[in-house]
């Protein structure tokens, strides 16, 4: 059972998250740009290997700045576990827009320096390979 501050902290980490997604779906990845620690990690289906620090997701981002659209997006069955000073933040993500309809699972782990959470560490995988897109919806 959470307490009150960690209900607190997980109701701000999953606030955060909303917002950058919703930037995200306008095509404006600065949303989690903002948000996210110089020593972050990443993965997601589409790079063969990690991503290591804030400059190689930058340079990522940029190259698909304005080309997302997500004309509806659905958070489901978000949860953030508090360990500490890190809160892990997972759920699923269905969004329908440039991209068709995509199905993800997403965990983003959260670590407070002072009074700031930032995003460490960052991973995106479809909910069922062969499964990544439903272009006929």
């Amino acid at each position: 059972m959470q307490n009150t501050g960690e209900v607190t902290i997980a109701q701000k980490v999953i606030t955060m998250e909303r917002v950058a997604l919703d930037r995200w779906g306008k095509g404006d990845p600065s949303g989690f740009l903002e948000i996210t620690e110089d020593d972050v990690s990443y993965f997601d289906p589409f790079q063969e290997r990690r991503l290591d620090g804030l400059a190689a997701l930058t340079v990522l981002y940029e190259q698909i700045r304005g080309k997302v659209r997500i004309d509806r997006a659905e958070v489901i069955d978000p949860r953030v576990q508090i360990i500490g000073d890190v809160g892990i933040l997972t759920f699923q993500f269905v969004s329908q827009g440039s991209e068709g309809k995509m199905y993800w699972n997403s965990t983003e782990v959260y670590r407070c320096t002072g009074e700031s959470w930032k995003i460490v560490h960052t991973h995106w995988s479809f909910t069922k390979p062969g499964r990544e897109a439903d272009t006929a919806n």
